[in-house]
């Protein structure tokens, strides 16, 4: 794990990657792995491991053994199925998502370079010609 937030990385498929987005839905993976496919890098997907199960908290014991004995309490209904989600990291260790953007770095699939709206899928076309700072 990096010291920081700006540089993750992690071992995904038993390849140490710089992690680009986690909890990704699989739309999402594949505009990412399209668009970093195009700039030449080399995309790692792995599926997002499951969370770790909550223990119920104790059931507290009775006040009074003698007297009667309470009945237990309903079984909890199983958490709801959560969505498929993925990891996308790249093999280059180096990459950082925020440095890519904010450095023009990433070019769309016509010449564009890659605006945060973009990036987020706001906006379907890179309009590079308005700097982040002054859009509304």
């Amino acid at each position: 794990m990096a010291i920081n937030q700006n540089h993750l990385f992690e071992e995904l498929n038993g390849i140490k990657c710089g992690i680009v987005e986690k909890m990704v839905r699989p739309d999402r993976v594949e505009f990412l792995k399209e668009l970093l496919t195009l700039n030449s890098y080399s995309v790692v997907v792995a599926p997002t491991p499951p969370p770790k199960p909550v223990s119920p908290p104790p059931v507290p014991a009775p006040a009074s053994v003698d007297g009667p004995q309470a009945a237990p309490p309903p079984p909890t209904p199983p958490p709801p199925a959560l969505p498929e989600t993925f990891t996308v990291g790249v093999t280059d260790i180096t990459f950082n998502p925020i440095n890519a953007i904010f450095g023009r770095l990433l070019r769309t699939r016509d010449g564009h370079v890659v605006t945060l709206a973009y990036w987020q899928q706001k906006d379907r076309i890179a309009n590079d010609d308005i700097p982040y700072f002054n859009t509304k």
